[in-house]
């Protein structure tokens, strides 16, 4: 059985992640900062107290017992102030870095756009935006800076220990910190890493499937498929369950062995303390404030033995971020290249394959003036929608040419190309708003008479004035309130307000009836004269408005000459 591919290493995934910090680096170090010292704060207040035992056991402390119980209970104010100051200033670096997390997010699904993303489910990518960035939340306000502070504290405690009481207690904590600050938490992240990947993996892909599964629920009932569906959406929650139940009960065991470990740090202390009096190398009293202040300093190394059991899932989320933030598009953006004003197209020996093997289509020739009507026909899955993509550069053409203007499509800008060409593909995605709203993207200042023109161009104005609220009416989530022909014109009267020079239109009569798809072709024909169209369908009828027509056989295309 072929075995599953972990993650990137725990360090690697807290460098990248750290780097992410950038300007807010200094906000850590602040944060670090007022951490050690709370935790030094809270020490202070056992260390006086021992220190005032001491001095009644008749040990020569310097300090007057007034001035103990005063640092004692300075000591404890001024832990509550920085403990306050720690945690803010931990979760303000946290939501801020959230939220440039899914900026970043949002600039990688843009930059791997379409190509790249027609390969993912939709549900993994939403629960990487949702729960795998407030996942990482544990990471920078609970994971960087208890490390820097049990560092900190731990060295500070040393040097405390040994000066104070004596080195050979100090040697023993640190034999102690090592355990549970460090071999505790590498044994536990070790057996912790599979449960949390599968865990990750699991929850990624319910996500997905259940996200599926309510976006299809009209088809599932029409079809009478509930029970199916219903079913496997079980089960699928029993694989998730069942992987849930065994990352906790991994975590419990981790915590186990951190209890223990700590446990016996502490007899090893104290017993070691007992030692050193029985030997005369230490006073009862100062081996009181060594033992105490050993014993109230475990609780930083404690946290990083902890954060295995939430590290676990914050690297499988970073991982799986990271992954996303690093992967590389299949085009590479031109910027700063050359800028058009579309005149012309022209195509020339084209050819195109997603594997690099099996060619989609080979040494295409065509070409497109301007004020021109150009028909594409062939069967379903010849190509004909892979060449509209190429048309925008949404995949990288393996040989030939591709010219705007005379200057190649690789060479062009890419905000000229977008500016210059648009295209309606046959799903048309409607966003949660109103109808104007979903207009709008296409031309953010367009005028009230703008829209509206484009509507009637798409023959869809008189359909929208029918509606309760006209243009201001709500279209649903995924546009469920229209029809799909409703949603195709929406996408066409966006292409006509968009204003391009050159239209790409994917089967854009699909979805509607015969009356409503002669309007459109007749608001096409009279468009043709201000720009360039070309209309892909496997219908012939469709096919009437065209100038001129080529057929795809076979990845192959040739012009259609008239009988």
């Amino acid at each position: 059985m072929k075995k599953q591919k972990l993650r990137r290493s725990g360090a690697r995934i807290m460098a990248s992640l750290i780097l992410l910090l950038g300007s807010l680096a200094y906000i850590m170090i602040l944060a670090v900062i007022n951490g050690s010292l709370g935790f030094v704060s809270a020490m202070g207040v056992t260390v006086f107290g021992a220190l005032g035992v001491a001095k009644a056991l008749g040990e020569s402390v310097a300090l007057s017992y007034g001035l103990i119980i005063g640092l004692a209970i300075g000591c404890g104010v001024l832990r509550g102030l920085l403990r306050y100051f720690e945690q803010y200033t931990n979760h303000y670096i946290a939501f801020r870095l959230l939220a440039v997390l899914r900026d970043k997010i949002f600039g990688a699904l843009r930059r791997l756009c379409p190509a790249k993303l027609e390969s993912k489910q939709k549900g993994s990518i939403i629960a990487m935006i949702t729960s795998d960035i407030e996942t990482l939340e544990v990471f920078y306000a609970h994971t960087i800076s208890p490390i820097c502070i049990a560092v900190i504290v731990s060295v500070s405690v040393l040097i405390f220990v040994g000066v104070i009481s004596s080195w050979y207690l100090a040697l023993v904590a640190l034999l102690a910190y090592v355990l549970i600050g460090i071999v505790v938490p590498l044994i536990a992240s070790k057996r912790l890493k599979a449960s949390g990947v599968r865990y990750r993996t699991e929850f990624s892909s319910f996500n997905a499937y259940f996200l599926d599964s309510i976006k299809g629920i009209k088809d599932i009932v029409l079809n009478n498929a509930d029970k199916e569906r219903e079913a496997e959406v079980n089960y699928r929650s029993d694989i998730l369950l069942c992987e849930t139940k065994k990352m906790k009960h991994d975590t419990t065991k981790a915590l186990a062995f951190t209890e223990l470990a700590v446990s016996i740090s502490i007899i090893a202390t104290l017993v070691a303390g007992i030692l050193l009096v029985a030997n005369g190398i230490l006073t009862v009293g100062y081996m009181i404030v060594g033992v105490v202040t050993v014993f109230s300093s475990f609780g930083p190394v404690i946290a990083i033995s902890a954060l295995p059991g939430n590290l676990t899932q914050t690297f499988a989320s970073g991982d799986r971020v990271l992954n996303l933030l690093s992967e590389e598009p299949a085009v590479k953006p031109v910027e700063n290249g050359e800028r058009i004003e579309y005149n012309n197209l022209k195509v020339t020996e084209l050819s195109f394959s997603y594997d690099r093997e099996t060619e989609v289509l080979t040494e295409i020739c065509m070409h497109a003036e301007k004020g021109e009507i150009i028909g594409i026909v062939g069967e379903s899955g010849c190509g004909k929608s892979t060449f509209l993509k190429l048309l925008l550069r949404f995949w990288q053409k393996s040989h030939g040419k591709i010219e705007y203007n005379g200057v190649d499509i690789d060479n062009l800008d890419g905000d000229s190309l977008l500016d210059n060409v648009t295209m309606v593909s046959q799903v048309t995605y409607l966003f949660d708003e109103t109808i104007e709203d979903n207009l709008r993207i296409a031309k953010p200042d367009a005028t009230q008479e703008e829209i509206e023109t484009a509507c009637k161009l798409a023959s869809i104005h008189d359909f929208i004035l029918t509606l309760p609220e006209g243009y201001q009416t709500e279209v649903g989530a995924l546009g469920d309130n229209l029809s799909a022909g409703e949603k195709q014109r929406i996408g066409l009267a966006r292409a006509f307000l968009c204003g391009s020079e050159l239209i790409l239109l994917d089967e854009p009569t699909s979805n509607v009836d015969s009356i409503n798809e002669g309007i459109i072709l007749k608001a096409l024909k009279e468009q043709k004269n201000k720009k360039s169209i070309i209309l892909v369908s496997h219908r012939e009828s469709t096919m009437a408005i065209a100038d001129r027509i080529y057929r795809v056989v076979g990845g192959k295309m040739y012009e259609q000459t008239e009988s």
